[in-house]
């Protein structure tokens, strides 16, 4: 994109696509040091050792110079400055000096083993409760809801949706909103523990202490058919991961959608902060069915040292079980991300009409292909995403088609939901609802930085 193409341009895109093919394998884990005893070839290679400065030399040098996506805009810092690896990434990230790109927040750092159990084994670390940090958006005059509980985690049946945390470990809610992090809520491993403070929703107040534990992940932990006012019939389906793990349970959902002869589907995903690309293109591929059919869903474009030769396209498919609709309703919000963004763009890509409910995305049109190295998951921005019509850069997010406000003491997708109630509705009567309910807040992704909670990733991985 921003690259000027030099000589040397086709032979770094083939070394690239060749280690490519061995890291996009399920386990993405590099070596200490520069290969293994089966010659498993890393990408794009890794460093000769693990000492810091070999780390550092193999950031500057090889990954971030060759692969960034605004590598030719990105600072290059003497690396000698920086005490530890971590600082040294962050220090080559691009900080939005071209007009049409902003800032890059969204390449991190992770251990492996984190990476791996999340985007492998479909299983997280944690506590298993998420709350309503972002919507309590700094003011600590705001209640803290729990918002999600995983199915699978100790917190599953000891606290819900709805109960409002009035401290955490003995902090207290307005604290904990006050400084924004929520790292409170993310164990370092297993066996750690917390104590609650909650007002459930009949207004009585209990403590509760919770375990840290591995446990499995659920990403798509509710479906069902819906019937409108005027008896039309919806298939509702929440997808909060783009995880492989998602795909039987995708498919279940949709084949009972197929057998109710639902007319429209809505998807919520105001949870899902994106995951695999080839998920997410399943997903819509479900929704348009033939529509889509052999149509581009996603295009995934390289600087230009790599775009001749590493560019790549997903395509639709047209599942057995397809719905196959015109028009579909996506629930949305803030934590809406990268990957489940591109689930609109694509879409749209191929002429569907995306209605969406709740509140502006978080507008992430970018990705990675995340690479390991002595312990560390590495995901840089690689790619930006279009779709069939090449549109995207969509940095501002997809603003909703109705602006529906969360009601946290409701159940995620009862009938009394108020952004699956104004989905029925918009399908009965064609317009938005007026639901009464305060203006959502549109968060821009900037103001999300460094406050992602528990359990929360944002991701578009191009696989």
């Amino acid at each position: 994109m921003q690259k000027t193409t030099t000589t040397t341009t086709t032979t770094t895109a083939a070394r690239w696509r060749l280690r490519a093919s061995a890291a996009l394998l399920p386990l993405l884990l590099a070596a200490c040091g520069g290969g293994s005893d089966d010659d498993t070839v890393v990408w794009p290679s890794a460093p000769l050792s693990c000492s810091i400065a070999d780390q550092k030399r193999w950031l500057g040098d090889t990954f971030m110079d060759t692969g960034y996506f605004w590598s030719r805009l990105s600072p290059r810092p003497d690396p000698s400055v920086y005490a530890t690896v971590d600082d040294y990434f962050y220090a080559l990230l691009y900080t939005g000096t071209d007009s049409r790109f902003p800032e890059d927040i969204w390449s991190y750092t992770q251990p492996t083993e984190e990476f791996e159990r999340f985007f492998g084994d479909g299983q997280t670390l944690g506590y298993g409760v998420s709350v309503s940090g972002v919507e309590a958006d700094g003011d600590p005059s705001r209640p803290l809801y729990v918002r999600y509980v995983e199915p699978l985690s100790n917190a599953a049946g000891k606290v819900f949706r709805g109960d409002r945390v009035l401290s955490v470990n003995g902090i207290p809610a307005a604290d904990l909103i006050a400084d924004g992090t929520y790292s409170i809520l993310s164990p370092s491993t297993a066996g750690q523990q917390i104590t609650l403070v909650v007002r459930d929703t009949l207004g009585d107040d209990f403590s509760i202490t919770l375990t840290a534990g591995i446990h499995a992940l659920t990403p798509v932990p509710t479906s069902r058919i819906v019937t409108s006012l005027l008896g039309r019939r919806l298939g509702y389906v929440v997808v909060k991961d783009m995880i492989s793990q998602a795909n039987a349970p995708l498919e279940t959902a949709f084949a009972q959608f197929r057998a109710a002869g639902v007319s429209e589907v809505v998807l919520d995903l105001r949870y899902n902060g994106g995951g695999l690309v080839s998920v997410g293109g399943t997903v819509a591929s479900y929704v348009a069915g033939s529509r889509g059919s052999g149509r581009d869903y996603a295009r995934l474009l390289y600087n230009d040292q790599l775009a001749g030769e590493y560019n790549q396209s997903f395509r639709f498919t047209n599942p057995a079980s397809a719905a196959g609709v015109s028009r579909v309703y996506v629930l949305t919000g803030p934590r809406t991300c990268s990957a489940s963004e591109q689930v609109i763009n694509g879409l749209r890509g191929v002429g569907v009409q995306v209605v969406a409910i709740g509140d502006t995305t978080c507008g992430k049109p970018v990705g990675f292909l995340p690479t390991s190295a002595c312990g560390t998951t590495y995901s840089a921005v690689n790619f930006e995403s279009v779709n069939d019509r090449n549109e995207g850069r969509y940095f501002d997010g997809f603003a909703p088609t109705c602006a529906v406000a969360e009601d946290f003491t409701q159940e995620l997708g009862s009938d009394t939901d108020p952004l699956l109630v104004a989905a029925a509705d918009h399908s009965d009567f064609g317009a938005c609802p007026a639901t009464g309910l305060a203006k959502p807040l549109a968060l821009k992704a900037k103001k999300l930085r460094g406050r992602i909670e528990a359990g929360e990733r944002q991701g578009m991985i191009g696989r």
